[in-house]
């Protein structure tokens, strides 16, 4: 690797990101930022999500000032800035000029499943609330910009494949896979939003990657629609993932 990389990962919620935040955040060479725009996001749409005030109270809410810090020196001097993004929080209002100082990839999830997990938290959910039709445009925006498609990853093939996944996607970002990412501590971390007691129970837990399970119970057919709006989106996304 030559120089800083600031590795932008754009996901939607459910999709295995705070584990795999967790594992570019064991690595000594990187550290982490988690949704940087999160509180604009929720300033500027009025959207409700659990622990809104306390998110807009703790962190940035002016887009400008956090890309600043996007684009600029990561803290403590490493080598990689990695970058875990919401799609969905980088609203249209938000210039896109920036994303040109980062290297980007994206993590996406089986639509079903990522519903099931979804509604708990929001029940009602609409297709910009999965972050699917942004990175769909992200990914043409990257194309465009650089010529080449950027990696995008399924988290069934992370869970069920970490340490091959894992190094596609490190190779596909310009940095050399470490085997520090494949375990890591139990519990918080610093770099944690401050939303982290609302939706990361299980990555607190966690010490790895889960081994894969799939999710047998069915959703409610009020979300059918909705599963058809993301299966478009996520499929087309699909058939470009890199592959185990």
């Amino acid at each position: 690797m030559n120089g800083l990389r600031r590795i932008a990962m754009w996901s939607g919620p459910r999709n295995v990101s705070t584990a795999m935040m967790r594992a570019w955040g064991n690595r000594t060479d990187t550290i982490v930022c988690d949704e940087p725009l999160y509180a604009h996001y929720l300033l500027a749409t009025g959207i409700d999500h659990p622990g809104r005030d306390e998110v807009i109270a703790a962190q940035e809410t002016d887009w400008k000032k956090v890309v600043e810090r996007l684009t600029g020196p990561p803290p403590r001097g490493q080598a990689i800035f990695y970058q875990k993004h919401m799609a969905h929080h980088l609203l249209d209002v938000i210039d896109r000029g920036w994303l040109s100082a980062l290297t980007h990839c994206f993590l996406i999830r089986d639509p079903r499943e990522m519903l099931l997990s979804l509604i708990g938290k929001l029940p009602d959910a609409a297709v910009a609330d999965t972050g699917l039709p942004q990175q769909v445009e992200l990914v043409d925006f990257v194309q465009k910009l650089t010529g080449r498609t950027p990696p995008i990853v399924d988290a069934r093939d992370v869970l069920e494949s970490p340490r091959e996944m894992l190094t596609l996607l490190c190779e596909a970002c310009g940095v050399a896979f470490d085997e520090a990412m494949l375990s890591w501590p139990a519990g918080s971390r610093a770099t944690d939003g401050v939303w982290a007691k609302y939706w990361y129970a299980a990555a607190e837990q966690s010490t790895g990657f889960a081994p894969y399970r799939p999710r047998h119970e069915p959703l409610p057919s009020r979300y059918d629609a909705l599963l058809g709006q993301c299966r478009e989106y996520y499929d087309r996304l699909y058939a470009m993932r890199l592959r185990p």
